[in-house]
């Protein structure tokens, strides 16, 4: 029976971090906000913001909401990020993503000011995760999985990972995060040949498919810790899963995170605490 690592132990610490340092920062006069940029009325955009600003108000963050119609042009777009780059009350922004097909997303990232980037997606928090310079925020997922691993005494300095994916938003600046702990890392995509042999081989595999259980117990030996980034809904079954199949891996593994309740309940808590990182930077 593998140790179920639950999300919300995690989130809860990192929670009561960050409303602590609210709580020294608003003595400095200093009240920590996060905006969010949302283009419009995507079921899964409005179930993560509301995510966030109920996450956020638990801290002491303040929310502003700035939210577009679908067909919103580029220029009025760029415009009030602009805008928010220089409100100084503004210690982060959060782009809900992926923004329609009219709109260069690619470009909005770029304008994006850096030390405004809570969820690593500019060239300079990726750069500083691949670096290792501490510079920037990397994405908050892949950080997710990394304050999971930690809070549970997970090892990772000496040990194997596999790393199914190769996203910018998890697979490469996770195993970047690992190797920075000391991990050796393969990542595995979807042209790499008998992935099983390789995950089977690792002490710790993360999970960034993106496609419902479609990572089997084939994949998964005694001893190993899962993270399982995967959130997709399965008809089959009528509710949430992940990208491994939990019914085969669990009985197999020494430790996984469920889904739901695993890496994305970590995930706000993540988005909070570099918004009140930020706030403290401007000191």
């Amino acid at each position: 029976m593998a140790e179920i690592l639950k999300g919300s132990a995690v989130a809860a610490a990192l929670n009561a971090r960050s409303t602590a340092k609210v709580e020294e920062l608003k003595r400095e006069g200093v009240s920590p906000t996060l905006a969010i940029l949302r283009v419009g009325e995507r079921a899964d955009d409005i179930s993560y913001e509301k995510g966030a600003m109920k996450r956020c108000a638990a801290a002491g963050v303040e929310v502003k909401n700035v939210t577009f119609p679908a067909d919103v042009g580029q220029a009025e777009l760029m415009a009030v990020l602009d805008g928010l780059n220089k409100d100084e009350s503004v210690h982060g922004v959060l782009i809900l993503r992926p923004l329609p097909s009219q709109l260069d997303e690619k470009a909005v990232c770029r304008a994006l000011a850096p030390s405004k980037d809570v969820d690593g997606i500019t060239s300079g928090s990726l750069a500083g995760v691949f670096t290792g310079s501490g510079e920037g925020y990397p994405p908050c997922t892949a950080e997710a999985c990394m304050e999971i691993l930690e809070h549970y005494g997970i090892e990772c300095s000496g040990k194997r990972a596999a790393v199914i994916g190769r996203s910018l938003v998890v697979g490469r600046p996770v195993a970047m995060m690992l190797m920075a702990r000391n991990s050796t890392v393969t990542i595995c995509h979807t042209r790499t040949a008998d992935i099983p042999s390789i995950t089977r081989e690792a002490d710790i595999v993360i999970v960034a498919a993106g496609h419902a259980e479609t990572i089997d117990g084939e994949y998964f030996r005694p001893g190993q810790a899962v993270i399982d980034v995967g959130i997709n809904w399965s008809e089959e079954k009528g509710k949430l899963c992940g990208d491994v199949c939990f019914e085969e891996a669990e009985p197999i593994v020494s430790a996984i995170t469920p889904v739901p309740g695993g890496v994305g309940s970590v995930t706000t808590a993540v988005l909070v605490s570099h918004v009140v990182d930020a706030a403290a930077k401007t000191i």
